[in-house]
């Protein structure tokens, strides 16, 4: 999986590498898991599904005030749930232990922004019809109308973290880099006019524009269609009929504009379209 390097707000987290489960997570694994019943079955018997994810990664999976576990992917996750007929229970684990409980059986899927781009990953797991889209977007202050297209920043400064893949675009682009540490510093040098433009994640960059509706900032310009990535449910190989329950699911959910509403409720607008 690529890992989106998302500078601040929105947690760096979308596709890392994942590593072993601590011992907590393993402690409360899934008894449904565990049990070694198929997931096929428990769909089939209206059962209850268990779902790996972080639950700090705003706006797609975290705790709201309330101290009630929400976010895109999660409210995603319990839509297909209630279009299968099916109970979701949540399993809040680290980043670098998902993947990795997801093929020991601890979970039957996860839900968290992943998007499956590497060959390891692709031979392990399944990915269903994507939920969200998103790719390099870029900022500017809504008085700033040069920039039409990538090429156009070309000696302009772009605010960005040297080590970043928006960075190294920056500089295949010829701007000006000027480092900073995150997102948010990047945006706030825009803003003091001692850069003008920084590129990252477009759900980042729509998270950050919906929160702070009064910026001042502007997108000026958004990866086509066919630089986009699509993050869906993620399940273990060879669960193919239980797959194409879920996809099923997701499909009438796109249909009757309820991932819609979900997109325009944490995003602004709907990114279960390219």
């Amino acid at each position: 999986m690529l890992k989106k390097i998302v500078l601040g707000g929105i947690a760096a987290v979308v596709l890392a590498a994942c590593g072993g489960e601590s011992a907590q997570t393993a402690a409360s694994a899934p008894v449904e898991a565990k049990a070694g019943a198929s997931l096929i079955e428990r769909l089939n018997s209206k059962g209850v599904i268990t779902v790996g994810t972080e639950g700090t990664y705003a706006p797609f999976t975290y705790h709201d005030q309330s101290g009630k576990l929400t976010g895109y992917d999660v409210e995603v996750t319990r839509a297909v749930a209630e279009k299968l007929g099916v109970q979701v229970e949540f399993k809040e684990t680290q980043w670098d232990a998902m993947l990795a409980g997801l093929k020991a059986g601890r979970f039957d899927m996860v839900a968290n922004q992943v998007s499956l781009t590497t060959p390891e990953r692709q031979a392990t797991f399944d990915k269903s019809e994507p939920y969200s889209w998103s790719g390099p977007m870029m900022l500017v202050r809504q008085d700033d109308d040069r920039i039409k297209q990538p090429s156009d920043i070309k000696g302009l400064k772009a605010a960005q973290t040297l080590s970043s893949n928006y960075g190294e675009r920056a500089v295949k682009e010829q701007a000006e880099v000027v480092p900073v540490d995150g997102m948010a510093q990047a945006l706030t040098l825009i803003q003091q006019k001692r850069a003008d433009v920084t590129l990252n994640d477009s759900l980042a960059l729509l998270d950050y524009l919906k929160k702070n509706p009064n910026s001042g900032l502007k997108t000026a310009w958004r990866a086509p269609a066919e630089e986009k990535l699509g993050a869906g449910l993620i399940l273990n190989k060879n669960q193919d009929e239980a797959m194409a329950k879920i996809n099923g699911a997701l499909v009438e959910l796109k249909q009757d504009g309820t991932l819609k509403k979900l997109g325009e409720q944490f995003f602004g607008e709907d990114i279960s379209v390219k």
